[in-house]
């Protein structure tokens, strides 16, 4: 099949009026950021897809969401799981604004720590965490001082 045949038969996924589209998401690591925005939970429109081709990922995935825009701490949430990924804002069908994820400083009551003796994981404390790297991802307890690397991370 010829390039401008593979071209026609790629699959358009509706646009949304109003929205945000998070994109350049780890194929692997899609249902992490759902779960971590809580759209497991919501009655929006939620369209995503996952293995697409990326030249920087190899495969990426997407999610629409409309009717929703996020705080700058949801979407800093994203960069736990996430770091690379881009949200586009979507207001009457056009992109007004574009947002890069960034790795805040500190962690707060979303991620579990890895030691199974620390105090979080035996009394109702809330987790908090510095981040000692941003890349890959390193989280220092605020109570025991061990270290969660990014492949340890479990969401709470």
């Amino acid at each position: 099949m010829n390039e401008n045949n593979k071209k026609k038969l790629k699959l358009k996924v509706s646009a949304i009026k109003d929205g945000t589209v998070i994109d350049h998401i780890p194929a692997k690591n899609l249902f992490k950021v759902i779960t971590i925005l809580g759209l497991d939970k919501i009655d929006n429109q939620i369209t995503f897809g996952t293995n697409l081709d990326s030249k920087k990922l190899g495969a990426k995935a997407i999610i629409k969401v409309s009717d929703l825009f996020f705080e700058d701490n949801e979407i800093n949430k994203i960069a736990l799981i996430a770091p690379h990924a881009k949200l586009n804002i979507i207001r009457d069908y056009e992109v007004v604004e574009k947002k890069i994820v960034a790795t805040p400083e500190k962690i707060v009551g979303i991620v579990k720590c890895f030691n199974p003796k620390c105090i979080t994981n035996n009394e109702k404390i809330t987790t908090c965490f510095k981040v000692i790297s941003k890349e890959p991802i390193a989280l220092k307890c605020k109570y025991c001082e061990k270290i969660t690397s990014d492949d340890e991370i479990v969401m709470l």
